[in-house]
């Protein structure tokens, strides 16, 4: 798997890996070739046997600060058009990721930064988090998925008042909100308590978190009824897969089972 890249680094340990948004000079801010980046590696992740991701920020200053807005000023309206479908790829990309994954946010997370935390499984953050989606103080809209997915966690009228606003969520706020599932004191320990959540994690079946998470997220947006149906086709595809012979097999022998 190629880690080729000028503004993003790539670390895989084992089943999990590290994608850490490298220009800490511009506090992380998203361009074209920070999309273009991330959407090259993660068509590559989503077709490997990884089990885990983290998405998180150089340095201590900010997860993502938001898009690179002196790239974005003299942007034609067609060209806007392309970076924000751009940029909704790559957050369609990370959202659809066959197994868990987690941005681990570190100082602000704004605007494009705030949509790219969204659309991850879950957001772990250190107690100096700061969220938030100011693009109506700069006559602009969210264009990454934000108009959409924030009040999918938090309601439409709170996302209403969110963006309307443009103002900051701090951690304690974020955190009643179920925007930030945990926090933590700083970085290090941001990112240790994140590695070993999803060690924990993926000792369980990657295939079927794989299956959990697509019926979770096919059948959130139909009909209580709809979405029972996904999940029936589901749990029915799953039944003498290797992994369910081996953790039912496991459960009956009363030992730990080995997923692949």
């Amino acid at each position: 798997m190629t880690n080729n890249f000028e503004t993003i680094n790539l670390e895989i340990t084992g089943d999990i890996a590290v994608l850490t948004i490298n220009r800490p000079a511009k506090l992380n801010a998203l361009n074209i070739q920070v999309h273009r980046e991330l959407k090259a590696c993660l068509t590559d992740l989503k077709k490997s046997s990884l089990k885990g991701l983290i998405l998180t920020g150089e340095g201590e200053k900010a997860f993502i600060a938001g898009a690179d807005i002196a790239e974005m000023k003299p942007m034609t309206q067609g060209e806007a058009k392309a970076f924000s479908e751009l940029g909704q790829q790559v957050t369609l990309l990370l959202e659809n990721l066959p197994f868990p994954t987690i941005a681990a946010v570190n100082g602000f997370a704004l605007g494009g930064g705030f949509e790219m935390a969204l659309a991850c499984d879950f957001i772990f953050a250190t107690s100096n988090a700061v969220f938030g989606l100011p693009e109506v103080k700069l006559g602009l809209i969210p264009g990454f998925g934000g108009t959409q997915r924030l009040a999918r966690v938090v309601g439409e009228r709170r996302a209403k008042e969110i963006m309307f606003s443009g103002r900051n969520v701090k951690i304690e706020e974020a955190k009643n909100l179920g925007i930030a599932l945990e926090v933590f004191e700083n970085k290090a320990a941001l990112m240790e308590e994140t590695k070993k959540w999803l060690d924990m994690a993926t000792a369980n079946s990657s295939s079927a978190i794989a299956r959990a998470k697509e019926a979770l997220s096919s059948g959130i947006e139909q009909t209580l009824l709809e979405g029972l149906k996904i999940e029936a086709e589901a749990f029915g595809n799953i039944f003498q897969t290797e992994d369910m012979i081996e953790g039912t097999t496991a459960f009956i022998e009363k030992r730990k089972a080995n997923f692949k």
